[in-house]
């Protein structure tokens, strides 16, 4: 297949660049606004090899199937220079509390989350120099030692540059300008002159003195400040002096205002968080640290752990420690391995016996979402014995204080980011704490645990008392329900391409709400930037297609979160997307949502309709016959 060659011809075939005046994708089909719908050639763009179908309406829709991305970006390179070519409108959706909630979960996470890398590398390695200094392996009076160490201090004193360029990214905003104006905070001559005896002053105005070097809330603000300054001097700006115009108008509205008020703004900010997270430390001690650790796995469940980020780092960077939220993550991420260890050991399923190996180490090792997505949320036996294995974990370390001195997902291999130079028994109290969250989760786990109480083996249709009916030459796979609610028939949904099968066999759900879970375990091969729909491949092959809502992809992602990216590996049950319906429906767009098995051919597809079903229950059962070295038996 050359997709090329079958983009120009889509393109050709709808009436050339000219005629586009939008064009978007969903997860299956290209979706073009034309100028002039009478110029589609319907027959000729049917016989392209790779097109599977074309749906006319107020949009002409190409179908193509899996690998829609690759079309989309070859039309849009064909398109690229087209002076016709406009950028799609994006339709309004009402403002709610939960979607501003979502808007601003996003951008915390599109600022916060890829400067996580840096900073826990230079935590770790910071504390492995502190335990080389303990060790005596290298003395910390000598420039050796200095010189080392200034690698890791280096990314936390300019951190804020770090900030400014992920807020920038996000907010698409000029970098290079981003970073250049959030650079005078640290730029040496100017922390000189502020730093001085007597301060200084600008044409008689005092210029605040405030330590900026860590901090991150004024790189916000100053880069939010310079998003909505560019985009003015650039609307109403000459194009020819466009390009050195608009930045030198930036750098005078924004960098007086980031000195005199933004930045001192954002330091207040980021200093009242971590005093609060602090104070709340200090007020509840010990059992603010437990209470955390045992309520980890329900935030992290739907995201809602990224908010404690921004307060984590700034109190990390204010004292250079942390003792709440990192040191409760160690509670939970150990009981979620011991616990998953637990079912490991317990369960007589090979299929969740390997599962729960895998998840058991990751979470050992600081990564729980394989633990927390494919064995405890979905098992309440095992998610008691996490519970009480983070409890008792976190109560001790909270009470012996336990700190944090590196910001990296807590576990076996980051452990010496509790190395303390003025306190060996932190590292000390943190192993025992380690200790005790993997031993009380794992014995709590292995006395609880029944296969026949297993929510995973339920779902999966092989709990002891709900055995797959399978012969010996097939194979069957149960697809579970990713919404609750009504489910109907393909064939009565308006949308031709589902109606027909074109996409593949399966149902509709009309949803009861807007949680979305993954319908078989596999790995996500399509999430698009609209979120509005998901694929995931098994392990067998088996494509699943979950499509939430008709033409969603027009609301351009405001009504839908995400709780999982392309590639991310997902197990049957776990959460993946969370849908506004409420939004959908402002829209005046239809809730109801496929579920099409992509690559059905040639296997056995059953399912019933015209019933409630709850989400996780099992929807399709697809059987395949196995294969011989022969053949097909």
């Amino acid at each position: 297949m050359n997709i090329s060659a079958e983009a120009a011809e889509i393109l050709e075939h709808v009436g050339g660049s000219s005629n586009v005046s939008a064009l978007q994708h969903c997860s299956t089909r290209l979706r073009f606004t034309l100028a002039d719908d009478s110029t589609v050639d319907e027959s000729a763009l049917k016989s392209i090899p790779g097109v599977l179908g074309v749906v006319r309406g107020p949009q002409t829709q190409v179908i193509v199937g899996g690998r829609v991305l690759e079309y989309y970006r070859a039309v849009e390179k064909l398109r690229s220079g087209s002076p016709t070519a406009a950028a799609a409108e994006k339709t309004r959706t009402p403002w709610t509390v939960k979607r501003v909630g979502s808007k601003v979960l996003d951008f915390v996470v599109s600022v916060f989350v890829p400067i996580i890398p840096a900073i826990a590398g230079a935590g770790i390695f910071k504390s492995l120099l502190v335990l080389a200094a303990a060790l005596g392996w290298i003395d910390r009076e000598t420039d050796s030692y200095a010189l080392i160490s200034a690698v890791p201090d280096a990314v936390f004193a300019f951190l804020p540059l770090l900030v400014a360029y992920t807020t920038a990214k996000k907010l698409d905003v000029n970098r290079p300008v981003a970073l250049g104006t959030v650079a005078l905070l640290l730029f040496p001559a100017f922390t000189a002159l502020v730093s001085q005896e007597g301060g200084t002053a600008l044409f008689g105005i005092p210029v605040p003195v405030v330590n900026y070097n860590s901090q991150v809330f004024p790189a916000i603000l100053a880069v939010l400040l310079l998003w909505g300054t560019e985009r003015f001097f650039t609307k109403f700006s000459w194009p020819p002096i466009r390009t050195f115009f608009v930045p030198l108008m930036c750098y005078l509205v924004v960098a007086p205002a980031t000195v005199f008020l933004i930045g001192p703004l954002g330091f207040e900010i980021g200093d009242l968080f971590a005093g609060v997270l602090f104070n709340f430390h200090n007020t509840f001690g010990w059992i603010a640290v437990a209470l955390l650790a045992a309520i980890l796995p329900f935030l992290i469940s739907v995201g809602m752990h990224k908010p404690l980020l921004p307060p984590t780092i700034t109190t990390m960077a204010t004292y250079g420690k942390e003792s709440f939220y990192l040191t409760a993550s160690l509670a939970h991420n150990i009981s979620e391995a011991g616990a998953s260890f637990a079912v490991a050991l317990r369960t007589r399923n090979q299929g969740l016996r390997a599962i729960a190996v895998s998840a058991g180490f990751s979470a050992l090792f600081g990564v729980t979402e394989p633990a927390l997505y494919g064995v405890t949320l979905q098992n309440r036996r095992a998610l008691i014995a996490v519970l009480a294995g983070a409890i008792t974990s976190g109560a001790y370390l909270g009470i012996t204080f336990v700190d944090t001195f590196a910001i990296v997902s807590p576990g076996l291999a980051s452990i010496s980011m509790f190395i303390d130079s003025l306190d060996p028994w932190n590292l000390i109290h943190a192993l025992i704490g380690l200790v005790i969250g993997l031993v009380v989760s794992f014995v709590v786990g292995v006395v609880l645990w029944k296969d026949s109480d297993s929510g995973t083996l339920r779902v999966l249709g092989q709990a002891e008392s709900q055995p797959l009916d399978a012969s010996d030459d097939t194979v069957s796979l149960a697809i579970v329900a990713p919404m609750k609610g009504e489910v109907v028939e393909l064939s009565s949904l308006e949308d031709g391409v589902f109606s027909s099968g074109v996409l593949g066999e399966g149902v509709a759900i009309r949803p009861a709400d807007g949680r979305v879970v993954a319908p078989v375990t596999g790995t996500v091969t399509s999430m698009l930037d609209s979120r509005h729909a998901i694929g995931i491949r098994t392990d067998d092959g088996i494509e699943v297609l979950v499509h939430v809502g008709m033409d969603t992809v027009a609301l351009d992602g405001a009504p839908f979160t995400t709780h999982v990216a392309q590639g991310d590996r997902v197990e049957a049950g776990q959460p993946v997307i969370d849908a506004d319906l409420d939004a959908i429906r402002a829209a005046g767009l239809d809730t109801i949502t496929p579920v099409v098995v992509v690559n059905a051919a040639g296997r056995d597809v059953r399912f019933k309709t015209g019933k409630h079903i709850e989400r996780a229950a099992q929807l399709i059962e697809l059987t395949t016959i196995k294969e011989t070295a022969n053949g097909t038996v």
